[in-house]
């Protein structure tokens, strides 16, 4: 499941009809003197001040001022999630949602996710449109999805935008609409979302929702890439191998497949392995090719074991052995398998 959205983060509001000292403790709290947050927020949210007992459970569960305490942070949020407070409901179902604090529950994340929701809160409304898309708590439905989605995206949450362009792109719980598609990504984009960013790129490339311009697909691939998206990274490493939208550049392909595949991209160690076989420009290492392919088949590519079984019917007894050897040494974030060009 993707990761749910707003966990812990805080939008304070300006306060109306705020309760002495709930002012400072905000901006004690925004400006990260946790000290004197809470000696103002404490007494406020002991006297039910929705605002400072939600604070005072992001304190609790962060461990900002005070022990890091789960059971202490559900106690405040569920004080302030009884009086209708959205922010703090949307912190409670997340508790439930990961059983942190409390018994693990989707049923009943999706009870304050919906509270939350009902109440305009963008983040939840996004959260209760994941719940459906999964089927977590509720049974799955993508058309249920989708119009949460739309709530939280006309909001403006970029996830939101994201993920319901996403919906529009494959059809999903709305018929399949490119425009659409590529108009939510783009919003998504524009507000700096990594995945979105990598997304546009691909529909610039391949004209989905808009005219096909494979310059902007590399512009938008190589945002997400710099920012370490692995999907980005990976077709910036295709970009720079085919020549589409730059010059064909063998190396540069094979320093972004690199980082790509550090982070355990199939199709990235995939492509390293053919780059290592085949290409004129770099150095041929079948050794590293044959370890290329053994793990991306390992990661779900398929044809990457036939691939891995040619290359090592060219290999000696100890150059099968140097690839074994990488394919065990190797763990995601670790330099893809010893090339000294990754990254570069």
């Amino acid at each position: 499941m993707r990761k749910i959205v707003l966990s812990m983060a805080l939008f304070i509001a300006p306060c109306l009809n705020a309760w002495a000292g709930l002012d400072e403790g905000l901006a004690a709290y925004t400006a990260g003197n946790y000290r004197q947050a809470l000696q103002e927020l404490k007494p406020l949210a002991e006297k039910g001040e929705a605002r400072a007992q939600r604070i005072l459970g992001a304190m609790y569960a962060q461990g900002q001022g005070v022990p890091q305490d789960a059971g202490q942070a559900v106690l405040w949020h569920r004080k302030a999630a009884d009086q209708g407070y959205p922010d703090a409901q949307n912190d409670l179902a997340l508790a439930y949602l990961d059983g942190v604090g409390v018994k693990q529950d989707d049923g009943r994340a999706v009870e304050w996710f919906r509270l939350a929701a009902d109440q305009a809160y963008a983040g939840a409304q996004f959260n209760l449109g994941l719940m459906y898309f999964y089927g977590r708590g509720v049974p799955q439905d993508y058309r249920l999805a989708a119009e949460w989605y739309a709530k939280a995206a006309e909001q403006g949450l970029a996830s939101a935008q994201a993920d319901l362009g996403l919906m529009y792109l494959k059809g999903r719980g709305v018929e399949q609409d490119e425009k659409q598609a590529f108009g939510w990504i783009s919003r998504a984009a524009d507000q700096g979302h990594v995945s979105a960013q990598a997304r546009l790129g691909v529909l610039y490339a391949k004209g989905l929702g808009v005219v096909q311009d494979e310059k902007l697909a590399v512009d938008w691939y190589r945002k997400a890439a710099a920012q370490g998206d692995a999907a980005g990274q990976y077709n910036l490493g295709a970009a720079y191998a085919m020549g589409r939208g730059v010059l064909k550049d063998s190396k540069q392909a094979l320093a972004w497949y690199g980082k790509a595949a550090t982070q355990g991209h199939a199709d990235a160690q995939f492509a390293l392995g053919a780059l290592y076989a085949t290409s004129d420009d770099v150095p041929e290492d079948r050794v590293r090719s044959c370890a290329a392919f053994e793990l991306a088949a390992r990661n779900g590519r398929d044809l990457g074991l036939k691939k891995r079984e040619v290359i090592a019917s060219y290999l000696s007894a100890k150059q099968l052995a140097e690839c074994k050897a990488l394919v065990a040494g190797w763990r995601p974030g670790v330099p893809f398998p010893g090339s000294s060009l990754v990254g570069k």
